[in-house]
């Protein structure tokens, strides 16, 4: 169902949808970075920028209690390597 009330798949989905835009925005830095083993360091800013957003948008309490954030990191940006 593509309108899921559950608020567990709302988040997991915003964190998905938010570290795939990363990628959308920046290939060739990502390519890079991994690459390099730099992956952390070359998105700090992009990913704490999501990371407040995904924060506003799914309260404090979800974001903290739950790992969506960072399984997206690692299974999307860090392309299912553990970086994060």
């Amino acid at each position: 169902p593509f309108l899921v009330q559950d608020p567990q798949v709302k988040a997991r989905r915003l964190a998905r949808a938010l570290i795939s835009d990363m990628i959308s925005y920046h290939p060739a830095k990502r390519a890079q970075a991994l690459k390099d083993g730099t992956l952390k360091a070359h998105f700090e800013e992009e990913i704490k920028k999501s990371y407040e957003e995904y924060v506003q948008q799914v309260g404090a309490e979800m974001a903290k209690s739950t790992t969506h954030f960072t399984d997206a990191l690692n299974e999307i940006l860090a392309g299912g390597q553990t970086i994060f």
